[in-house]
C-alpha cells in the first residue's frame, strides 16, 4: 500500500506538471495565431489511451508516463514530422513567425513551471503558514550516526553555524553543508567553541547515502504511546512517564536509552522514571529483540519552541515568489554539484524510483504540494538546459538567429534534435540505472 500511495502521488504531481508546462507552450502559440496540432499527457507511441479533436487540435493521454508535449505546425520537435517541412511555409506555422515570437512560445512553458510554483508557495503559506524549528532553539544538543561522527560532530553538540553563517532553520543544515560545499561547522561542546573541519570527501560520502539523518534532534525520553503487548506497558509505565535512569545507568535523553537498552536483551531491568512529582522504580524484562515496546513523544512542539508565522494573502503573495526564487538558487547549486570533483553528485544522480520514493508513504497534501512546487522549479530548471530537444535547445538556436538575423537550416536542426535526444535517452538510462543499482546494493 505504501508504494501504491508514493506511486498514486508521483503520477499525480507528474500530470498536473506537465500539463501546465505545456500548456505554457499551448497558449503562447495560440497567442501568436500558430496551430497547435496535438496536445498529450504522456507519450503515445503507437496508441492513445484516448484521444478527442477540439477546433483542429488533437487532445490525448498517452500510455507512456515520461512526459507529454504539444506538437506545433512547423517545428522541428520529438515527432520528427520531416514530410510537413518539405511542404511551402503557411502562416500558421511556426517558422514562418518572427523569431521573438518562437522565443516566446518556447520559454513558455518554463514560465508557466516558475509560476506554478510561486503559486503553490502563495497558496500553502496562506493556507498553512510556516512552521519551522530555531537552530537556537535546539536546547538539548543534536545525536549523530556513525556517518556524523566521522564528519567530527558529537552527541549533545549545539550547532552555532556553518562557515560563519548562522543558520535560521534546523532542517536546512544538511542541505548548507552539500550545497554550499561547506568547510567547517562551529559548535558548541560541553560549553566550548569548536570549530570542527569537515574531512576531504565526507561531502561525496553524504550524497551518496542520502542521509539527512547523520543529524538529528536530541530530546528527553517521555512516553507518549507504546505498541502492543508492550512489556513496559504490561510492568506498569504509563502515557507521560520521564524515564532518567537504566540500572546503574542515568539517562537524560531518548538516544542514550537506544544504545544501552539492547545490551539487556532477555534480562529483567529497573528503569527509573518520573511521574508528575514521583519518581518510580519499574521492573521490565528485555525481551530477545532488545526493546521494550514505548514510543518518545513525536511532536517538536512537545519539546521545543517552534517558530510559526501566518500570513495573510496579501503578505503571501512576496514570500512565495521569495520562496520559488531561493528554490531555484538551491537546485542551481544541485546542479553545480554533479560536476564537482569533490561531491561527484553525477554518481548518486537517479530516476524515477529516486523520484517516486521522495513522496511521503502517507498521503499528505501539504508534502504533496511541498514537493510538487520543487518538481516545478526543477523542470523549468531542466528544460532550459541547452541541450537540442528540449526548450533550452532550441532558445539557445533563437538567440543565435536573433543575434546574427541567420537562422539555422531545417536540416542542421533536424541533426540536433536527434541528437539532443540521443542524449537525453542516455541521460534517462543512465539515472534510472543508477537506481536498478542502489536496489541490488
Amino acid at each position: 500500500m505504501e508504494v501504491l500511495i508514493k506511486i498514486l502521488q508521483f503520477l499525480m504531481s507528474l500530470s498536473i506538471l506537465v500539463i501546465i508546462h505545456e500548456f505554457g507552450h499551448f497558449i503562447a502559440a495560440k497567442v501568436f495565431k500558430t496551430r497547435v496540432e496535438k496536445f498529450y499527457l504522456f507519450f503515445n507511441p503507437w496508441f492513445s489511451l484516448f484521444k478527442y479533436n477540439f477546433r483542429g487540435t488533437e487532445y490525448g493521454m498517452g500510455w507512456l508516463p515520461l512526459g507529454g508535449y504539444v506538437k506545433i505546425s512547423g517545428m522541428i520537435d520529438e515527432s520528427m514530422d520531416k514530410e510537413q517541412m518539405k511542404k511551402p511555409p503557411q502562416p500558421w506555422e511556426f517558422r514562418t513567425k518572427p523569431a521573438w515570437q518562437r522565443l516566446i512560445i518556447m520559454l513558455g512553458g518554463v514560465t508557466m513551471n516558475v509560476l506554478l510554483a510561486i503559486f503553490i508557495y502563495i497558496g500553502m503559506l496562506f493556507i498553512w503558514g510556516e512552521q519551522y524549528l530555531p537552530t537556537e532553539n535546539v536546547k538539548f544538543g543534536i545525536t549523530v550516526d556513525s556517518l556524523g561522527m566521522d564528519l567530527g560532530l558529537r552527541n549533545g553538540d549545539n550547532i552555532i553555524s556553518i562557515d560563519g553563517e548562522k543558520i535560521e532553520n534546523f532542517n536546512k543544515i544538511p542541505e548548507k553543508l552539500i550545497l554550499d560545499e561547506a568547510t567547517s561547522i562551529q559548535v558548541i561542546r560541553n560549553g566550548e567553541p569548536v570549530d570542527v573541519k569537515v574531512p576531504q570527501g565526507f561531502l561525496s560520502r553524504l550524497v551518496k547515502q542520502r542521509n539527512p539523518g547523520f543529524i538529528s534532534i536530541r530530546f528527553p525520553f517521555e512516553v507518549e504511546k507504546f505498541t502492543p503487548n508492550s512489556p513496559a506497558k504490561e510492568a506498569g509505565m504509563q502515557k507521560g512517564d520521564k524515564i532518567i535512569g537504566l540500572n546503574e545507568f542515568s539517562i537524560s535523553y531518548f538516544d542514550e536509552f537506544r544504545s544501552q537498552i539492547p545490551k539487556f536483551k532477555n534480562q529483567a531491568v529497573d528503569i527509573t522514571v518520573v511521574r508528575e512529582s514521583d519518581t518510580l522504580l519499574i521492573n521490565i524484562p528485555v525481551p530477545e529483540e532488545g526493546l521494550i515496546g514505548v514510543y518518545p513523544y513525536s511532536d517538536l512542539d512537545h519539546y521545543f519552541e517552534l517558530r510559526e508565522k501566518n500570513y495573510s494573502l496579501i503578505e503571501a503573495i512576496p514570500a512565495g515568489v521569495a520562496r520559488t526564487y531561493s528554490g531555484i538558487g538551491s537546485y542551481l547549486k544541485q546542479l553545480r554539484l554533479i560536476f564537482s570533483p569533490e561531491v561527484k553528485a553525477y554518481e548518486s544522480v537517479g530516476g524515477f524510483i529516486t523520484i517516486g520514493n521522495i513522496f511521503p508513504a502517507e498521503w499528505d497534501w501539504q508534502s504533496f504540494w511541498t514537493l510538487t512546487a520543487f518538481l516545478s522549479i526543477m523542470l523549468a530548471i531542466l528544460n532550459v538546459l541547452p541541450i537540442p530537444a528540449l526548450d533550452g535547445g532550441h532558445v539557445l538556436f533563437l538567440a543565435y538567429e536573433i543575434i546574427t538575423r541567420r537562422k539555422p537550416s531545417d536540416k542542421f536542426l533536424e541533426y540536433a534534435q536527434i541528437t539532443g535526444m540521443i542524449i537525453l535517452f542516455a541521460l534517462l538510462i543512465f539515472a534510472n540505472a543508477n537506481d536498478i543499482i542502489r536496489l541490488f546494493n
